[in-house]
């Protein structure tokens, strides 16, 4: 009996839990029609069409590459994906597990469905997002909230006399407002943001996201980002001016998360609402003359060399208590920032900056890579190369044994024409196939040649490559390459407090980032950094479950 998969899937927390058992009971009613066998049923609830990053989608494509099914049935095309090219990227990996895709609106998923259907798809992503975007910029020239909630007001929630929601309109929150006017008041008086946030979370003051713990009031809460008008002292909210449209948000194709990007000023809509101020002009004026005062010089001399990590292993650090960041408390020693900052973390032990450097650049050099590790892992490594070898070369032979098909039927309907037949019968034909082979001409030259395969002698190599790099943080020519080099070796350091006594403050947990290790192994005359092809291959590794040693120093 052929096995089948049930897919379902609604897009948002307005949409009904129904939605999904309405969507399985059709695909249900089908599959008993046809005599299939229910082998799973995958499901996302309130998660966008527009991303793969989808918990049901993800473990369906797991277990259709195991061989657990041969049908996917679902209701209709975009409940997989509403996205182009992650329609595309599905149905090949669908038809690489030889795993047929079924509608019940489109019928049996073919490379013309997968064209059209995506394309119309996004147009229909691209339509949904411009209707929404000027729904927003009616409610925003009303004097409404083109939706969220600032800190400081309370959402009103009102229903039409035709029982439709009216949204955006806000309320002043009268305690929330008290500490938005302290925030000011004490930073105007000269007191730091993050004095400011270590007093409000010793007070056990909720904080914007209306949780306490390590989540609490930081200082980054309070001062934000001024040009893009983020933090309490930056929302022009509080003087009674609503600011819509200074950020845009777009999608990144790598991680499929958000991102946001900052509009030109020209393109902001900015309406007046009185009856939320909350900061007289004095006030707000006297938080901006402070802010312009600490303002950085972006001419000063040396100003981008300090945009670059101060330390080594700057941003890389964590602590293991809390998970907050373990920053430099001074030039010498590290420790927890949620410690010392805001007061929510009891980790407060701290360690020498060197000895820490020392530790993890002795610990790449000679642990990340240990023989008898890295000969287990070139075995496993070249396993998995070998299966995407396969995979590529069998999706090229493919494409380039229907593309010999398609020149053979032109050539033959040329012969047909020399011979008598009429243009006219065989010409939507040939323009069919032109297409065609216009189409996998592209795909022969977009496909990747298969990733390369370890050298032996790559563990032997990277270490005279690290020792290169640390002969090299002392020369300044070569410091800020070097650096850079050794970082991408780093997926993150975990600092874990030790008990009283022990020979060492904090026990370090350093975790190896795969595809730096891999990268700087890699025995070429220069090592590839981020964004190079042995790099991008090396991602498809971690990405299949093959993970970097992880040692306790």
């Amino acid at each position: 009996m052929t096995r089948v998969a049930i897919y379902a899937r609604y897009s948002s927390d307005q949409q009904q839990e129904a939605s999904i058992e309405d969507q399985f009971r059709l695909c249900k009613e089908r599959a008993e029609a046809e005599g299939w066998e229910i082998a799973g049923q995958y499901k996302d609830h309130a998660t966008s069409g527009a991303s793969m990053l989808r918990h049901g989608i993800q473990r369906l494509i797991e277990d259709a590459l195991a061989g657990k099914f041969e049908i996917v049935v679902a209701e209709a095309l975009d409940r997989l994906s509403r996205d182009q090219a992650d329609i595309a990227s599905f149905y090949k990996r669908m038809r690489f597990a030889d795993v047929q895709i079924i509608t019940l609106s489109e019928g049996d998923i073919s490379d013309l469905h997968i064209g059209l259907k995506g394309t119309m798809n996004a147009l229909f992503l691209k339509d949904l997002a411009d209707k929404t975007r000027r729904g927003l910029r009616g409610r925003v020239e009303a004097g409404k909230s083109g939706g969220g909630n600032s800190y400081g007001y309370d959402v009103v929630r009102k229903v039409a006399s035709d029982g439709t929601p009216q949204r955006g309109e806000r309320t002043i929150n009268d305690t929330e407002a008290n500490i938005v006017r302290r925030i000011f008041s004490e930073y105007a008086a000269g007191r730091s943001p993050r004095a400011i946030a270590k007093d409000l979370n010793a007070e056990k003051i909720a904080g914007p996201s209306g949780s306490r713990g390590n989540k609490g009031w930081g200082p980054s809460t309070i001062h934000g980002n001024r040009q893009r008008g983020t933090g309490i002292l930056n929302n022009e909210l509080y003087i009674g001016r609503l600011v819509w449209n200074r950020l845009r948000y777009i999608k990144d194709p790598e991680t499929g998360k958000r991102v946001s990007r900052l509009n030109p000023e020209k393109d902001w809509i900015i309406q007046d609402a009185p009856a939320l101020r909350i900061i007289d002009d004095d006030l707000w004026q006297a938080v901006k003359a402070r802010q312009d005062s600490q303002k950085a010089d972006w001419n000063t001399s040396g100003f981008w060399d300090r945009k670059r990590p101060r330390y080594l292993f700057s941003g890389l650090m964590s602590c293991g208590v809390c998970g907050g960041g373990i920053v430099n408390l001074n030039g010498v020693r590290v420790g927890c920032a949620n410690a010392r900052n805001k007061g929510t973390c009891d980790n407060r032990r701290t360690m020498r900056r060197d000895l820490l450097e020392a530790t993890i650049f002795d610990a790449l050099a000679h642990h990340l890579m240990e023989p008898e590790l890295f000969a287990l892992f070139c075995e496993e490594y070249t396993r998995h190369m070998n299966k995407l070898r396969i995979e590529a070369t069998s999706q090229l032979a493919g494409y380039q044994a229907e593309l010999s098909k398609v020149t053979r039927n032109t050539d033959r309907l040329i012969d047909a024409i020399t011979d008598g037949v009429p243009a006219s019968q065989v010409k939507e034909r040939m323009l069919n196939l032109e297409r065609r082979k216009a189409e996998l001409q592209r795909l022969i030259d977009e496909t990747e040649e298969p990733p390369a395969l370890l050298h032996p002698n790559m563990a032997e190599h990277y270490r005279k490559e690290v020792d290169r790099l640390h002969d090299a943080l002392a020369d300044e020519d070569h410091r800020h390459e070097a650096v850079a080099i050794i970082r991408d070796l780093v997926d993150k350091i975990v600092l874990h407090p030790q008990p009283e006594g022990s020979k060492t403050t904090m026990a370090i947990d350093l975790h190896g980032d795969l595809a730096g290790i891999l990268s700087l192994a890699a025995e070429t005359k220069k090592p590839p950094r981020k964004g190079g092809d042995f790099r991008e291959s090396t991602k498809l590794v971690a990405g299949a479950g093959f993970e970097p040693a992880t040692f306790r120093l």
